[in-house]
């Protein structure tokens, strides 16, 4: 068959993408027939960012695979190749030109000049102007982004990408900031889009909204190709089923845990305008608490409320029963909470300091000797937390970029084991890292849990939710939807819970 006939206007064979350490993707396939809505579906972590980066030529595929559109062989290289190929993405967060109006922001790039020397700002107001309601969402384009909401700036991103004869677009997560009748615009657009011959890879957690706008779904998991699908084929439930499809008796074992019955921390109506609402729950000694729900539902936002990073608007804390005012990290760590964030190269490692440094950041006096620091005593205490967690590093003055990702966590974790904190937050604690260095930080966490220490656990891993959580607390859209028990804890349950 020559490619001339083909019904598809993208085609991705078998792409493949290795990072040091991480096979991200492994055998990918896509296929996107013209004028069709095609679903990517796959938990977090399963390599929907990776394989959109390589088609929007953010990343290189290893060698073998082979990218195809519009008939014709595909080599992004960075993202104004794909672009000018006729292939756009309207991210999940919209950062448009602020103190441009809409008209500007249209032909960023691509301005309309008279005389090839001056804008025709007339002109460029006129076009702008048409396309918008010819979509049936007209503005005035003559208004800064500034001055537009969220909704309209993502529906100008995806107007600008059809006047820029768009053969693909990539929408990721586009509802996650709109109201219901917004969403039930961006339907109406989708429609339009469509009508039009202009093909939609639509990556959504919101299974109802997949099966809403979709005809076809493809599904991966772990960097592997499952199966593509008419979406009328597909019941919500085998839906969930492709997405997780892991077998319960492959995953990673936890010994059984009784954590006591005595409350170390309660978190009591805890509210932050935009973010969470009326969130309630209770955290016993030695239990390790998951905390599960979708990209935007508010779990992170809830532990930086409690750390005291970005503080809740209002709420009470309790800590072994004791009332706490916490506005600070300064004010978390006196009340021996520590918190291991989910970005540990941006807000949690000092990436051009040595291992011992980072260790030893948050509290120096134990090092001290006559006001100066010890540098023995400081590398002696690094070395024992190196051994203790492993890391693997030729000695603890090795500058901590240098080190792998797993490695990373497990420097980050050491030093709040250092300040041997009562409650240990951990925020995406296996983001990242290998297979290998998950086990040993899981045998880490069962082992501190023994200890008597209080674990928080916010995971996107659902293998790691399940295994390891004694409780699961779900969240949808900065509501608490539910706290399940270990002994009712499935896949299947936490998320239908999470995708409401």
């Amino acid at each position: 068959m020559s490619l001339s006939h083909s019904p598809y206007i993208l085609e991705m064979r078998n792409v493949s993408k290795t990072f040091p350490g991480v096979k991200a993707l492994d055998g990918i396939n896509l296929k996107v027939k013209r004028g069709s809505v095609h679903a990517l579906m796959g938990e977090n972590g399963a390599g929907k960012s990776t394989l959109m980066k390589i088609l929007y030529g953010i990343y290189t595929p290893d060698a073998g695979g082979e990218l195809i559109l519009d008939d014709k062989p595909f080599k992004p290289h960075r993202p104004i190749d794909a672009i000018r190929s006729g292939l756009t993405m309207v991210p999940q967060e919209i950062s448009p030109a602020a103190n441009l109006t809409i008209a500007d922001n249209f032909y960023l790039g691509r301005e309309i000049t008279q005389n090839k020397f001056f804008l025709n700002q007339k002109e460029m107001d006129k076009r702008a102007a048409e396309i918008l309601q010819d979509l049936g969402v007209p503005m005035d384009v003559t208004v800064k982004m500034s001055d537009v909401s969220v909704a309209k700036a993502q529906l100008v991103a995806i107007a600008t990408a059809v006047s820029n004869d768009a053969k693909v677009i990539i929408m990721d997560e586009p509802t996650t900031a709109l109201t219901e009748n917004e969403v039930e615009q961006l339907y109406k657009i989708i429609d339009t889009v469509k009508s039009r011959g202009i093909a939609i890879i639509f990556i959504s957690h919101k299974l109802d909204e997949v099966f809403r706008v979709s005809d076809e779904i493809t599904v991966i998991r772990d960097g592997q190709y499952i199966d593509t699908l008419p979406i009328a084929n597909v019941t919500k439930e085998q839906l969930i089923s492709m997405m997780v499809g892991r077998d319960m008796s492959e995953m990673f074992q936890r010994e059984e845990l009784t954590p006591s019955d005595e409350i170390v921390l309660e978190i009591k109506n805890f509210c932050r305008q935009g973010h969470y609402d009326d969130v309630n729950f209770a955290v016993r000694k030695g239990e390790i608490f998951g905390i599960a729900g979708l990209v935007g539902a508010g779990r992170s936002e809830i532990v930086e409320g409690l750390f005291g990073y970005k503080p809740a608007d209002k709420g009470e804390i309790y800590i072994h029963g004791q009332k706490v005012d916490i506005k600070s990290p300064v004010d978390a760590m006196k009340h021996k909470i520590g918190f291991v964030t989910e970005d540990r190269k941006l807000t949690g490692l000092f990436l051009n300091l040595s291992i011992t440094d980072n260790m030893i950041m948050p509290k120096m006096s134990p090092y001290l000797e006559n006001f100066l620091l010890s540098v023995q005593k400081a590398q002696r205490t690094a070395y024992e937390q190196k051994d203790k967690l492993k890391i693997k590093a030729p000695n603890v003055e090795v500058i901590t970029n240098n080190l792998s990702g797993g490695n990373q966590q497990k420097v980050l974790l050491a030093r709040w084991l250092l300040l041997e904190p009562d409650i240990l937050i951990l925020d995406e604690p296996t983001k990242g890292i290998d297979v290998g260095a998950k086990a040993e930080l899981y045998k880490l966490m069962v082992e501190l849990a023994k200890q008597g220490k209080t674990i928080i656990m916010i995971t996107s891993d659902m293998l790691e939710l399940l295994s390891m959580s004694d409780r699961v607390m779900v969240m949808h859209e900065g509501k608490q939807v539910g706290i399940i028990p270990r002994t009712e804890l499935t896949q299947e349950r936490v998320l239908e819970l999470a995708s409401g």
